[in-house]
């Protein structure tokens, strides 16, 4: 799995949003821009997709800016990742008639494709379990503490 710059700055934009948002004021991509030390053209490519899928909403004029279009609490990282078109896969399988190995113009399974099917699924049911505000305050490691227990990762 690959996730770009797109993604991980869609996120961390967010974030951003959620722990300076005072009052539903409207936050201005070039405060972002500032903070994240993010390219202000960058951000307007990621906000538009934002805002085209219903994330964030605009507002005009010398106080206008950006807000969520929702609580931030309702705004999963998997949505926002999928908002900006960023693919969440791990194989290269096309997804319809898998397609990983072309063997005699035969599309059939490589021989990891059940493992990697699974990882792609693991990941994303994460991200379909975390918040913005769960990013913002930390929540998400305190959810999943205890799954990670019970796999018992050694580092």
């Amino acid at each position: 799995m690959r996730l770009s710059s797109k993604g991980r700055v869609a996120v961390t934009s967010l974030v951003d949003m959620a722990l300076y948002s005072r009052n539903s004021n409207p936050i201005k991509l070039s405060d972002i821009a500032k903070r994240q030390n993010i390219s202000i053209t960058f951000l307007e490519q990621i906000f538009y997709s934002l805002k085209r899928n219903g994330i964030v909403e605009s507002r005009r004029g010398p106080m206008g800016g950006y807000t969520f279009a929702k609580n931030p609490n309702l705004v999963k990282i998997y949505d926002v990742i999928k908002a900006v078109d960023e693919k969440l896969k791990i194989n290269n399988c096309n997804g319809f008639d898998f397609g990983c190995i072309s063997a005699r113009n035969k599309k059939s399974k490589c021989l990891t494709h059940n493992l990697w099917y699974e990882f792609s699924n693991h990941i994303s049911s994460f991200l379909r379990s975390i918040s913005i505000e769960d990013v913002k305050s930390d929540n998400f490691l305190k959810k999943n503490h205890e799954k990670m227990e019970k796999v018992n990762f050694k580092h």
